[in-house]
């Protein structure tokens, strides 16, 4: 592999691991800092919250597994 493909799949697994991350912070991170900052919701609406951070957080992790497997194709 040449230093050109090195360079363009660090740049990939980058760009993953940024949109991990990005995942992190708008489907867990921010649901959670509004149910501990904004006002107490109703009793019902959690279940679907938390099913949307989980799948968020499933996301977010999927997508840096994936720039982690990106990443060992530099070792050939």
């Amino acid at each position: 592999m040449d230093e050109v493909n090195k360079e363009q799949t660090k740049l990939l697994a980058n760009a993953l691991d940024r949109a991990s991350t990005a995942l992190l912070a708008i489907g867990v991170l921010t649901p959670l800092s509004a149910l501990y900052f904004g006002p107490h919701p109703a009793a019902g609406s959690i279940e679907p919250l938390r099913l949307g951070i989980i799948c968020y957080l499933a996301a977010a992790w999927a997508l840096h597994l994936a720039a982690q497997r990106t990443l060992r194709g530099l070792n050939r």
